[in-house]
């Protein structure tokens, strides 16, 4: 059974370095507004042991429409856990909290590999695949909570 809680900026560091950035050192996984006014980091246990992350920064982007919104990054889970539906019990508790403090939307660059992902979780697409170096190809995805 999974326990989702509400995490420090540190606890995630060590699952985006091992998912999302394994090329790079541990000081570039952790990103600009880790710990501002407003971000909350959520993550999955399972017993003890943390298997998945996600975090939410208040930002905007230009082309999804809403006047209270939310950026997600860093989303992880742990190669052996992925059958855990932890990603998306991260995201369900994330939307309720993000109603709760009024935002109307969400968006992430998402990977372009794993946009399949976001969309059955229902997510759309916004703009063309573009490059984030050394990540790879993304696109811009979002959910209207309202």
């Amino acid at each position: 059974m999974l326990d989702i809680k509400e995490i420090s900026a540190e606890q995630t560091y060590e699952i985006r370095h091992k998912v999302l950035r394994p090329n790079q050192t541990l000081d570039e996984c952790q990103f600009p507004g880790d710990n501002d006014q407003g971000t909350f980091h959520l993550g999955a246990y399972q017993g003890d042991k943390l298997i998945s992350i996600a975090s939410f920064y208040r930002e905007s982007h230009p082309d999804i429409t809403g006047s209270v919104q939310y950026r997600l990054r860093g989303m992880a889970t742990l190669e052996d856990y992925r059958k855990e539906k932890a990603g998306g019990s991260l995201l369900l508790r994330a939307e309720d909290r993000l109603r709760k403090q009024n935002a109307d939307s969400w968006w992430c660059n998402a990977r372009e590999g794993v946009a399949g992902y976001y969309k059955k979780l229902g997510l759309r697409e916004c703009g063309d695949v573009f490059d984030l170096p050394p990540i790879g190809p993304h696109i811009v995805m979002f959910k209207m909570l309202t």
